[in-house]
């Protein structure tokens, strides 16, 4: 128990800028085989993104009361947020990838544009493509009912950490492997890591399940698993594996999906 919380806090420390700092540090230590442990906790991390999302939108739907543009201003903020909370490192994630694959079809060079730290206009693109994504979702749940929104930002943030650990077990590591920080995660994600995964992506999603319903649930569910084996479909054709920006495109992708899901479900229940 003890070595598992050290690897739930090593994830917290890579994953957000929540300070493992001092003397907290030093008890939870570092080593790439713990890195590599460490993924088993991925989706963990999201039950922290989503309890701050969900509570920054509960919070701004209470203050402000009905009206119609509440819910836009509570996804805004939630989504400020969440940004705050991980230090947009799935989102420079996705504009990194964007830039490559948008930026040329030829793998090296595509590796090559990944690695630079400026964004592109194909970066550009994606970011204000998926935070416009994001915001219409939120707002249509959110117009629906609290809960709704709630629900979705609960399953999402959770789920969507979840899927680029299969892109991770399906795909190999590929570009700069000397500088990568991922790298030590894509030697090798045990069934174990999996499993712990698993279990911890199950209460919120039973907990999504309850509190909406099962359509609600396996709607999100297919759409966000639609999308992330969309992004390994075409890391595999393009790149030939992943890259730690694969990675946090994944899972902005898959998130909108879940959001994405969700909404339809509620179409198509008619409510």
């Amino acid at each position: 128990m003890k070595q598992a919380v050290r690897h739930y806090l090593l994830a917290v420390q890579f994953f957000t800028r929540i300070p493992v700092t001092g003397r907290l540090a030093q008890w939870v230590g570092y080593s790439p085989a713990m890195l590599r442990a460490s993924s088993a906790h991925f989706p963990g991390v999201g039950w922290l993104a989503a309890a701050v999302a969900a509570g920054v939108y509960a919070a701004l739907h209470q203050a402000l009361g009905p009206g119609p543009g509440t819910p836009f201003v509570a996804a805004v903020f939630c989504t400020i947020a969440t940004v705050l909370l991980t230090g947009g490192f799935h989102e420079d994630g996705l504009a990194d990838v964007t830039d490559g694959l948008g930026g040329s079809q030829d793998r090296e060079r595509a590796l090559d544009i990944m690695k630079d730290s400026r964004i592109g206009a194909f970066g550009a693109m994606a970011l204000v493509l998926a935070l416009h994504a994001k915001l219409a979702l939120l707002t249509l749940l959110g117009a629906h009912s609290l809960g709704s929104a709630l629900a979705a930002l609960a399953g999402a943030h959770v789920l969507s950490r979840f899927w680029p650990l299969l892109l991770i077990r399906r795909l190999p590591h590929v570009g700069d492997t000397t500088r990568s920080k991922s790298k030590p995660l894509a030697d090798q994600i045990t069934g174990r890591a999996l499993v712990a995964a698993v279990l911890w992506c199950f209460l919120p999603l039973a907990l999504v399940w309850q509190a909406q319903s099962a359509m609600f649930l396996i709607a999100s569910m297919l759409v966000s698993g639609l999308a992330a084996g969309w992004m390994a479909r075409w890391f595999a054709k393009r790149l030939q594996g992943f890259t730690g920006d694969c990675l946090g495109a994944t899972q902005q992708v898959s998130e909108i999906g879940f959001y994405l899901g969700a909404a339809l479900s509620l179409r198509w229940a008619g409510a």
